[in-house]
């Protein structure tokens, strides 16, 4: 098999490696890394359900 320029051995684009670097560098640096799982993320539930556990716990450390 002939060498072809811009692949690994393994046939990886390196070109295209490259470029989805950059994209990944660029996105991380504008901070959107992680805002997918905190938008489906609400506060005021989560302030809930922990209240809710905390009263959980406390009912039954009492029995």
């Amino acid at each position: 098999m002939a060498k072809q320029p811009n692949k690994t051995a393994a046939g990886t684009n390196v070109q295209e490696v490259r470029q989805q670097n950059a994209q990944s560098a660029q996105a991380g640096a504008a901070g959107q890394y992680g805002t997918e799982f905190a938008s489906e993320t609400s506060a005021q539930q989560v302030k809930q359900q922990n209240a809710q556990a905390e009263a959980r716990k406390a009912q039954n450390s009492s029995k």
